[in-house]
């Protein structure tokens, strides 16, 4: 029988859309945004696994729960970015899902209480730390809600961002895009 060919590095380091998403899962995308920004999304991937040790498996109660001591800890998980002020984000982006799952019972249920994704995105980047227009789109993107299309939302954002790129292509090609 034929060996599959492994994945390269970089098509590895490009996410998948999550279907269904669970708490977890949000906190995970969420977590991903924040620490891919500014750095390379290979480097991310290749660590991964170590930021859900450090987070508690993204239990987004739990790591709302952490802390001083526990965000050191987080710190010091070999292959996790050594931010501070990222870690203090995951940390507070926890704390503002628990409120939001509190308040409207799931991310969709967030999602479709605004008229327009101009409007969502405004919220998102209201409520969560290290949300700016790109972390925003992404993370809606990734957990299914509605966006615009990509080719004419990335005229907006400076930059050519060719992992956004493949990740919509992935996306579009196993029928999970949510652009509209």
């Amino acid at each position: 029988m034929p060996r599959a060919t492994p994945p390269d590095a970089r098509a590895s380091a490009v996410p998948d859309v999550v279907i269904a998403p669970s708490p977890n899962d949000v906190l995970a995308v969420i977590t991903r945004a924040v620490f891919q920004t500014g750095v390379s999304w290979a480097q991310i991937a290749a660590h991964w696994d170590a930021y859900g040790r450090a987070f508690a498996d993204f239990d987004p109660a739990r790591v709302a729960a952490f802390t001083e001591i526990d965000a050191a800890r987080a710190l010091e998980e070999p292959g996790v970015l050594r931010s501070p002020r990222k870690v203090r984000a995951i940390v507070a982006n926890a704390a503002a899902l628990v409120r939001l799952l509190a308040e409207f019972g799931s991310l969709h249920g967030y999602a479709s209480s605004f008229a327009d994704y101009a409007s969502l995105a405004k919220d998102v980047k209201k409520r969560f730390a290290f949300m700016g227009d790109m972390n925003a789109w992404y993370v809606l993107f990734r957990l299914g809600e509605p966006v615009p299309r990509f080719e004419a939302w990335v005229t907006t954002i400076p930059g050519e961002h060719p992992r956004m790129r493949e990740m919509v292509e992935r996306a579009r090609a196993a029928g999970r895009s949510s652009e509209r």
